[in-house]
């Protein structure tokens, strides 16, 4: 499962059991961080997840900033509440993708973040198991 961390908004995606296709899931508004953890909590259980993997905003030279320090903060509380494994992944030029899809089917980005928060969890998780199967 992947998690693009939005103190708004959390774009999920989940994967096949092969771990091969990633499917994004609706997007979370977040209205507390305890709500938004026993909702990934719940996926976690329904879905039988094994791994999650969260999406770190990294700049251009691949170092964080701000916004890095509170996904981190929420990786941190994910790990505590979480019985499987959490990873972080870069998630450079997700939301750029995203936008570009949702501009590419004529709407507007704007009003559809939450479409765009989806996307971009579809596309860190399908980098993760791309790249996690060029290792094999």
């Amino acid at each position: 499962m992947s998690v693009d961390f939005g103190e708004r908004r959390v774009g999920i995606a989940i994967s096949d059991p092969l771990g091969v296709i990633a499917q994004p899931l609706p997007t979370i508004e977040v209205k507390s961080n305890a709500q938004l953890l026993r909702d990934l909590g719940e996926i976690i259980q329904k879905k039988a997840v094994v791994r999650i993997v969260v999406g770190m905003p990294l700049n251009l030279k691949g170092e964080r900033g701000k916004t890095a320090q509170a996904v981190e903060k929420f990786v941190r509380q994910l790990r505590k509440k979480a019985a499987v494994p959490v990873e972080i992944w870069d998630e450079r030029f997700t939301s750029v993708v995203a936008e570009q899809t949702i501009r590419a089917m004529g709407k507007s980005p704007s009003r559809h973040k939450g479409k765009i928060d989806q996307i971009s969890a579809q596309l860190i998780l399908q980098n993760y198991l791309d790249a996690k199967a060029l290792r094999r």
